[in-house]
């Protein structure tokens, strides 16, 4: 017997001899170990995953876009008047596709092997063709082109069922207890309360991306009145109460204290990037606040943790070129800084970035902007990416085609599953876990195969 089936086995066997909490605490740590002892991981290296979303639906076919004199005609009689001038495309190197205008920095990653791309992901529950879609003979997700129900499912890969349990969350219940900091989640949000990292036990850490822990307003303070207000609190909640609800209450609110002085004083003691100057913009301090954070993994107890940031008004019914280059823009010149200051702590074989977004938008133009659509272009960024690749199959853009449904809105040819589970994969789980996490990744990748879903990551 493995120590893997033992654990498995020996968990089950505890239920009987102790409390249904003990049991539960048993169970995390079991199965912990039994994730640390997998042939996947090596419990001393750190590894961060990235979530970066783009909110509203990304215009992604703008976003990489095909050379071939062929490919390039058919695009622009479906784009029209939203087609990118082939002059202006940033040509990736050996490949007969390019990135948008403004992605002068990710072209160099490209380039460098350091960011690589897949075509045409999207929610699915099973392989789809255009005939099972319109026949209904397949199941679909549900609520297609809803931004509320797209962009659930992308940060819970359950496109059968409306969850607010994250695909992020599920791994981090999986292998936090690797983490020796029990008052800091694993799992840390620029942009407040998300679905990605919610768990069944885990909740995320929200900072802010220039202020980082913000902490009891007005408890740090050096004021008089700031100084009463620290001395009041900390009194209050150091007491013991008689009442079970009190006491739950105030030992919630010490560890949310304790946490914020933990985490400011790491941050704090964090040697400024010397490489880089982060951009003013939310998205670029959004980066500068998780490479900090990254820095000071050592003092924080931290061997691995899962990080998700949000750029909006990707929503753009209206004024598409103009707007999406500003958006391109901001993500080209953060993912750049990002990967600088990772290269000069030598920690960018240990952070994965990837991108995501509720779907990606119409082919066609309803005027001066899209509409919503399904299949998407997705970037993944890192020193243990094998960049310098695009994965999967580039679409044909013309309409009519084979996995075109109208208006431009085209069938995946890539599940979110697949795209997923290569990073939790890398990130530590086991391939025998990946169905607990991604409830269809069957339908798409043998998860017994010994191989990576696509082969964009090295483990």
């Amino acid at each position: 017997m493995n120590r893997r089936s033992f654990l498995s086995q020996a968990s089950c066997a505890a239920i009987g001899s102790t409390t249904l909490f003990n049991t539960l605490v048993n169970l995390k740590a079991m199965n912990a170990a039994a994730i640390s002892n997998s042939s996947t991981i090596i419990s001393s290296d750190y590894k961060a995953l990235i979530c970066l979303t783009f909110s509203g639906g990304n215009d992604s076919f703008n976003m990489l876009i095909p050379t071939d004199t062929d490919e390039y005609n058919d695009y622009a009689t479906t784009r029209s008047n939203l087609a990118i001038p082939e002059a202006d495309i940033l040509g990736l190197s050996g490949t007969d596709h390019g990135l948008h205008p403004a992605l002068t920095d990710l072209k160099d990653l490209y380039d460098d092997g350091k960011l690589a791309l897949m075509t045409n992901v999207g929610t699915l529950i099973e392989p789809t063709t255009k005939t099972q879609f319109f026949d209904e003979s397949v199941d679909l997700p549900l609520g297609l082109y809803s931004h509320s129900d797209q962009s659930q499912q992308w940060q819970t890969s359950v496109p059968h069922d409306r969850t607010n349990i994250g695909w992020g969350g599920r791994v981090a219940d999986l292998v936090s207890s690797m983490n020796a900091n029990e008052n800091i989640s694993m799992n840390v949000s620029l942009n407040g309360v998300n679905t990605f990292q919610r768990g069944l036990d885990t909740v995320e850490y929200a900072i802010d991306p220039y202020d980082g822990s913000i902490g009891i307003i007005g408890y740090d303070g050096e004021n008089q009145l700031q100084m009463a207000k620290k001395f009041a609190t900390d009194n209050m909640i150091e007491a013991a109460y008689a009442d079970a609800f009190k006491q739950t209450y105030v030992d919630i609110i010490k560890v949310s204290r304790d946490a914020h002085e933990e985490f400011s004083a790491a941050i704090d003691g964090v040697t400024p990037f010397s490489t880089v100057t982060f951009s003013d913009t939310e998205l670029s301090q959004s980066f500068h606040m998780i490479a900090k954070t990254i820095a000071a993994k050592d003092t924080l107890n931290f061997e691995r943790q899962i990080f998700f940031v949000e750029l909006s008004g990707f929503d753009m019914h209206d004024e598409l070129l103009v707007a999406h280059d500003d958006r391109m823009k901001i993500v080209n010149d953060a993912l750049f800084e990002f990967q600088q200051a990772m290269e000069e702590i030598s920690m960018d074989d240990c952070v994965t970035t990837f991108t995501m977004s509720e779907f990606s938008r119409t082919l066609t133009s309803n005027g001066n902007g899209t509409d919503h659509a399904w299949g998407a272009n997705v970037m993944m960024m890192g020193g243990a990416v094998n960049g310098g690749s695009l994965y999967g199959t580039y679409p044909n853009l013309a309409l009519d085609s084979s996995i075109e449904l109208g208006g431009g809105v085209l069938i995946p040819d890539i599940s979110t599953d697949e795209y997923f589970a290569e990073m939790a994969l890398w990130f530590g789980v086991s391939a025998s876990d990946l169905s607990t996490i991604f409830p269809n990744i069957g339908n798409f990748y043998d998860t017994s195969s010994g191989v990576m879903p696509y082969g964009f990551l090295n483990l």
